[in-house]
């Protein structure tokens, strides 16, 4: 895994006090097979909060988010505004505001920017003050609305995915590895944009193997490898963490 920095423009945040317990897991545990893909997982989110969970290619990070969302069986607890995940369907859990937006991005391709987002409004959202809000926080998708999804860069479809997500007014979003593979002009508009999100009140789930970009966002970091949280900690600490700092951030 790169821990390379580069790119990664986003301002460093002060600590935020977290609100009521929005996401809580308890001792999660999940399997494919006979292979372990989460061990024991324990995390905290309260209302507010950007939480990151950093970690190499394979380590559980897309499981644990979709064990969030809904997709995927687990033991142990994940319980979002008090109620177990396992106990609703995905679709309910958007309802009730918790939306991912998956590393795959899962956009239409044949579809236009506008229907793409569209589409995010199917279930919650104000549609004209939603669709104002990612216009003015992504002004590329306003200039390309009727674009095919399947013929922009990279970067501007990820864009598209945040901006998906973001019509369903998220309470709880999910963000499984935002910039993975992104030119450095475009992670500093993914930057700017994950901080006005957050700023619109909005909890936000950070799981990235970018370390300085997570650093440079969350108030708490949890780092994950082999299924297993090895550090947890305010990103003030972690920065001085030698492990950390030799394995993830260049020495």
């Amino acid at each position: 895994m790169s821990s390379d920095a580069e790119g990664s423009t986003g301002a460093a945040v002060g600590s935020r006090t977290g609100g009521d317990t929005i996401l809580s897991i308890d001792d999660v545990h999940v399997s494919y097979g006979k292979v372990q893909a989460l061990n024991g997982v324990d995390l905290d989110i309260g209302t507010g909060e950007l939480i990151s969970v950093i970690g190499p290619n394979g380590a559980g990070k897309s499981t644990l988010a979709n064990s969030i969302s809904g997709f995927l069986p687990y033991d142990g607890s994940i319980t979002y505004k008090g109620e177990e995940i396992d106990e609703s369907d995905p679709e309910d859990l958007v309802e009730r505001g918790l939306i991912q937006c998956t590393e795959k991005r899962d956009l239409f391709g044949f579809m236009s920017v506008e229907d793409n987002l569209d589409l995010g409004t199917y279930v919650r959202g104000d549609y004209d003050e939603r669709l104002e809000f990612v216009y003015d926080l992504f002004p590329t998708l306003e200039e390309r609305k009727d674009q095919h999804a399947h013929t922009m860069s990279g970067g501007e479809q990820q864009m598209l995915a945040i901006g998906r997500a973001l019509m369903s007014d998220p309470e709880l979003l999910v963000l499984d590895e935002p910039t993975l593979g992104l030119a450095p002009v475009i992670l500093d508009d993914i930057s700017e944009g994950i901080d006005r999100i957050q700023e619109e009140g909005v909890t936000i789930l950070l799981c990235e193997q970018n370390v300085t970009f997570a650093m440079n966002h969350a108030d708490r970091i949890n780092l994950l490898e082999n299924g297993e949280v090895v550090r947890q900690g305010p990103p003030s600490e972690l920065r001085d963490d030698d492990y950390i700092r030799e394995s993830y951030l260049g020495g």
